[in-house]
């Protein structure tokens, strides 16, 4: 079979693709004013990791642009939610930690969205999403080599 023309594939992206589609706009409207995704995302990644993170490797970490985290980042700064200090042992360099206000924000915004998700997992069935999350794991895992690769 052509792989350009494997139906099982095409279907599997067609539905990780709308369901994508759909979270994000369902998640967006669901944020605290003024949150954009991009802002709890990295918020996110920064309360869930321990130390901090260059822009250079939450750039990595979201495959998006240095200057697309840079422009993220500086919102975040702005509104508090993160504090950036200079690396200490390469002074070109900023390290980022999220804030107590950043904290507090995420709080807000996870208030804001899981009801809808959880609701969803309910209706799924815990056990069915359960059973899910290690395919979608290992397809995450295998594209990002795909990424490292290309």
């Amino acid at each position: 079979m052509n792989a350009s023309n494997d139906p099982l594939a095409v279907t599997l992206f067609s539905e990780i693709f709308t369901a994508d589609q759909i979270a994000r706009s369902h998640v967006t409207r669901a944020l605290p004013k003024g949150m954009e995704l991009s802002h709890f995302s990295v918020l996110n990644l920064l309360s869930s990791t321990q130390g901090e993170k260059s822009p250079a490797q939450l750039a990595r970490m979201f495959h998006v642009t240095k200057g697309a985290m840079t422009n993220t980042l500086n919102k975040l700064e702005w509104a508090g939610y993160v504090h950036v200090r200079p690396d200490w042992e390469d002074a070109r360099r900023k390290m980022i930690t999220i804030s107590p206000a950043g904290k507090a924000a995420l709080d807000s915004a996870l208030q804001s969205v899981l009801p809808m998700i959880s609701e969803i997992v309910a209706q799924v069935g815990p056990e069915r999403v359960r059973g899910t999350l290690p395919v979608l794991r290992e397809i995450r895992e295998k594209l990002d080599e795909l990424n490292k690769d290309g």
